[in-house]
């Protein structure tokens, strides 16, 4: 929404040192203003300049395919290296120590970790309860190598993962951590300090940074995972499609393969019946890059960097702590509450993710496909569901390990006859997300539309779609 609210910014303690952010909104982003964005987890928003730079390359000259010395294929090289160093630039990562593997997301960073890590029996794969679904499913690389699988729950109404649990978890001959640096369920951020807990038990660290890096600064001078996967699209918007796994050299170089392809190689032979990968990071860059949309993550990183990710963070920070507070003041006349938040209450050790349920006038949750469709017609661009974060989502409803794996030997035909089954009022929560141009227009917004829909009234349950999926 515009910046137009009768809220008064001033009562945010340094909101008002973030008004360029507004300026830059209007200028940059204008087309924002027609509607109310919060899903920035979900993806950023990009800006004009960035559209009219990929414009004026691609017409300014010709590009090729890289992999040749040609000069449109050099042309394309040079600007693709150049994007490498703008990436470990943005995470003030030692070229020395760290490495870029340009890959088509978050999802496809893990997948590469997964396939490749030297998973075996006796070793183990510890995974917070609290992961992005393509962290989780590492797990099964590891199962079918014979390594164990355990899980760190994350307890408690913040939804956070304990230090002692993670702790005695880290035993055995070593292997490989992976949890997010922040939740893409509840914003929770947790401690960067485990990485060199998990280093001294003899572990790898796989840090996901895709919900993070948007509004937090990841200095890996400081702190020094093993990988670290993220999706360019999450942090400024566009390009779609590109992402980065960010890998300690002496990590990478333990991974093995289980295939090679076109680029990866720096000597085959098909009759011979063997092949040598490329010795440095092309190794995972299966086929052709995206070569005409990797040169838009340099420009992203400099336009953000241009901005100042303090700045961004602190806009984020305060509209958070705004957020939290004024779905707490939502009541039902009888004073009972129309929300219930997961995780943390305050902006202490948060991002800018946080997650709710909707609440009837009895204190039984609304279903979160009426507040989706309710919202949407209201122009409100928000997510539901369990957020590809089913961890997350299992502490938040308080669901019992034993009634999970009950529910595994069961055959469902639907995701509703699973809910069903574990008793849940809902497919999951709602989740509002801020970012690098929300404002207070957009808070208030969506704080008045659910006063409005919601309080002391009786949803609207007609037409509702069977759940497809979580």
């Amino acid at each position: 929404m515009s910046a137009s609210s009768s809220y008064d910014v001033d009562l945010m303690p340094g909101y008002a040192e973030t008004r360029p952010l507004d300026e830059l909104r209007a200028a940059e982003y204008a087309y924002l203003d027609e509607q109310t964005y919060l899903d920035y987890t979900g993806s950023g928003v990009a800006a004009a300049a960035q559209i009219r730079a990929h414009a004026e390359r691609l017409a300014g000259r010709c590009f090729g395919n890289p992999h040749s010395e040609n000069p449109t294929s050099s042309a394309s090289t040079a600007l693709v290296e150049r994007a490498r160093r703008a990436v470990l630039a943005f995470f003030n990562a030692s070229p020395e120590e760290y490495a870029v593997v340009f890959t088509h997301n978050a999802t496809g960073a893990c997948r590469l970790v997964g396939e490749a890590y030297p998973f075996e029996r006796g070793g183990r794969l510890v995974l917070t309860g609290d992961n992005h679904n393509s962290v989780n499913g590492i797990r099964e690389f590891a199962r079918a190598r014979g390594a164990e699988v355990a899980h760190v729950p994350v307890r408690g109404p913040d939804l956070r993962v304990r230090k002692a649990d993670l702790a005695a978890a880290l035993g055995g001959a070593g292997g490989l951590l992976a949890f997010p640096a922040q939740s893409n369920f509840s914003g929770v951020r947790h401690p960067l300090s485990w990485v060199d807990l998990a280093h001294a038990h003899g572990y790898d660290v796989l840090l996901d940074a895709a919900a993070f890096a948007p509004a937090g600064r990841l200095d890996l001078s400081r702190v020094r995972p093993d990988f670290v996967p993220v999706s360019w699209y999450k942090v400024f918007g566009y390009p779609t499609g590109v992402g980065s796994l960010v890998a300690r050299r002496d990590a990478l170089a333990r991974l093995r393969r289980p295939w090679f392809a076109g680029g990866t190689i720096q000597a085959v032979s098909a009759l011979g019946g063997w092949h040598v990968l490329a010795p440095d990071e092309t190794a995972f860059e299966d086929g052709t890059l995206n070569f005409l949309s990797i040169p838009d993550v340099e420009f992203g990183i400099r336009w953000v960097g241009g901005i100042g990710m303090d700045l961004v963070q602190r806009r984020v920070g305060c509209l958070t702590s705004l957020l939290l507070r004024r779905l707490g003041d939502l009541r039902h006349a009888d004073g009972s509450p129309l929300v219930r938040v997961y995780g943390p209450e305050g902006a202490g050790g948060r991002g800018g993710t946080v997650a709710f349920n909707v609440l009837d006038r009895r204190g039984a949750v609304v279903d979160e496909r009426i507040v989706a469709r309710d919202t949407a017609a209201a122009g409100i661009s928000i997510r539901t569901g369990c957020f590809c974060n089913p961890g997350a989502g299992e502490g938040a409803f308080e669901i019992p390990e034993h009634a999970l794996r009950r529910t595994a030997r069961l055959r469902m035909r639907t995701l509703d006859d699973y809910l069903g089954v574990l008793g849940l009022p809902s497919g999951g929560a709602v989740r509002a997300s801020l970012g690098l141009v929300s404002n207070v227009a957009d808070v208030e917004h969506l704080i008045a539309f659910l006063g409005a829909r919601y309080a002391d009234r009786e949803p609207d349950r007609t037409g509702l779609r069977p759940r497809e999926r979580c």
